[in-house]
């Protein structure tokens, strides 16, 4: 019992000790850690306790973006991440890359999506029917969303919580909602409209834990996207 009050006090400290601006300067000049330091101001950040049940108690742990603990990804080398986006990074997350998924940058995904790129064949489960999922930018996929095989969202995509995505909307621009999703605003023909949403860039810009000057190189040496 001793054992177990000294190991949680030690835990405390360190968790204490994370939070600090000590421990935050510290991630700057560590390698390992400065994605933490540089994609603090991001929408989708990379946090300690992320990295750490990522890349040492091995969760996820071959995605090269954050993804937590509780999410499952699958076939990580058919999956294209852009900037300050992480599809699983939200708890209760499943992302299937049986076929290919493709994020567009600054895309962020609420907790408890699903984004599948294959299908069983009726007649034989064994077999898949591989369809690419492609997201655009700076789209939101509300909480309890699905995304499947197949479908196409063009930029600024909202999808409403609890939609069912079974077709593409690649004009973008617009809110979907409901099941199966249908359009409920469409902005993709008003260019006084269109002009207002706002592409926004990262002072520091980072594909997962990869800073994106490497991740083009990255890119062709490790993934099929």
């Amino acid at each position: 019992m001793n054992l177990l009050v000294s190991i949680k006090k030690f835990l405390g400290k360190i968790y204490r000790f994370i939070k600090t601006d000590v421990f935050f300067a510290i991630t700057k000049v560590i390698p390992f850690w400065k994605p933490i330091y540089y994609t603090s101001g991001n929408e989708s950040p990379i946090t300690f306790s992320i990295w750490f049940h990522q890349k040492i108690l091995g969760y996820n742990k071959s995605c090269y973006w954050p993804v937590h603990f509780t999410s499952k990804v699958t076939g990580y080398k058919n999956i294209y991440v852009g900037i300050d986006a992480a599809p699983g990074i939200s708890p209760n997350c499943y992302i299937q890359a049986i076929g290919n998924i493709h994020i567009g940058n600054y895309t962020q995904i609420a907790p408890n999506v699903g984004i599948v790129s294959a299908n069983h064949f009726m007649f034989d489960i064994r077999q898949h029917i591989k369809k690419e999922v492609r997201l655009g930018e700076y789209c939101r996929i509300g909480m309890g969303s699905k995304i499947l095989p197949g479908v196409t969202l063009g930029d600024f995509t909202t999808v409403s919580a609890g939609s069912i995505v079974t077709k593409s909307f690649p004009q973008g621009y617009c809110v979907i909602a409901g099941n199966p999703a249908e359009i409920v605003a469409d902005y993709s023909k008003e260019d006084s409209i269109k002009e207002k949403f706002i592409r926004y860039e990262n002072k520091f810009e980072y594909n997962g834990y990869i800073a994106n000057s490497k991740f083009e190189a990255y890119r062709k040496k490790h993934l099929n996207v």
